[in-house]
């Protein structure tokens, strides 16, 4: 039985791991961790997630959970994931993180911490998108450049970073498909008199509204004709039960930094 620690285990994604969690075969919770003034602190997460007791009281500190756990899986943000590989890589514990946001220097960090220990880093889960990533990259390649890229994303209201991590990766897998730099062909939103579209351009545009889940569709655009790439998230199931599926490849790797289409064989 594979001993899981979930870190945001009272957030929305993070109550949805542990619910998935309990329903798999061969893995467990056995560490529950929120910020150090969460109030429901010292419950037990499975009340806290709406399972009834699972036997695992929620902490504030991750120190105190990572002894009982053989990976930490966290969908929390930048600095709070950081803060979890950062114990995981000390004590040799793999790690799955499904955090976006990460600033270059960051990503730096996390290439140090890596050394120490295995981690699953994707900016999605979803088995779905990954495919979507492979499919991208292709359909770029192949449509070359006569083709105009754009990429629309949605998400609820509550979401913080923007574009999505998700949506990021869509880009730069469209841009390196057609030999530019992402970081200086971006264009994120338009506004005003700008001019005619440059070739080069991969556009950009980001949606928050109520409670979308995660929409993202890459539309290759030429002339007479367009094709449309899209994927809809219809609940958080799916990214659990990829982060489970992380969980479960990533403590036989071993140490580096690992994404979703290592775990399924999509490189």
């Amino acid at each position: 039985m594979i001993r899981t620690i979930v870190v945001g285990a009272a957030g929305r994604m993070g109550g949805t791991v542990i619910r998935t969690i309990h329903e798999a075969e061969g893995i467990e919770v056995s560490g529950a961790v929120e910020r150090s003034d969460h109030p429901f602190l010292n419950r037990d997460v499975g009340e806290v997630v709406g399972l009834g007791e699972i036997g695992v009281s929620l902490v504030g500190d991750i120190e105190r959970a990572i002894e009982v756990g053989e990976v930490v899986v966290d969908f929390t943000n930048p600095g709070a994931a950081l803060r979890s590989l950062e114990v995981s890589a000390r004590r040799s514990v793999a790690a799955v993180i499904g955090t976006t946001g990460f600033t270059p220097q960051q990503m730096d960090k996390v290439g140090e911490l890596v050394k120490k220990t295995r981690c699953v880093l994707s900016p999605n889960m979803s088995v779905g998108v990954n495919l979507m990533f492979k499919l991208v990259g292709e359909i770029a390649s192949i449509l070359g450049e006569e083709y105009d890229v754009e990429i629309l994303e949605a998400h609820h209201r509550f979401k913080k970073d923007s574009p999505s991590g998700t949506a990021m990766r869509l880009g730069e897998i469209a841009a390196s498909a057609l030999s530019r730099d992402f970081h200086q062909v971006g264009v994120f939103g338009r506004k005003g008199v700008i001019g005619e579209r440059k070739p080069q351009e991969i556009g950009m545009q980001a949606i928050r509204a109520g409670d979308i889940v995660g929409e993202h569709t890459v539309i290759f655009g030429g002339l007479g004709e367009r094709l449309e790439v899209t994927h809809r998230a219809h609940s958080r199931d799916n990214f659990a039960r990829g982060a489970v599926r992380a969980a479960k490849w990533v403590i036989t790797q071993p140490n580096g930094l690992y994404d979703m289409g290592d775990v399924l064989g999509l490189k």
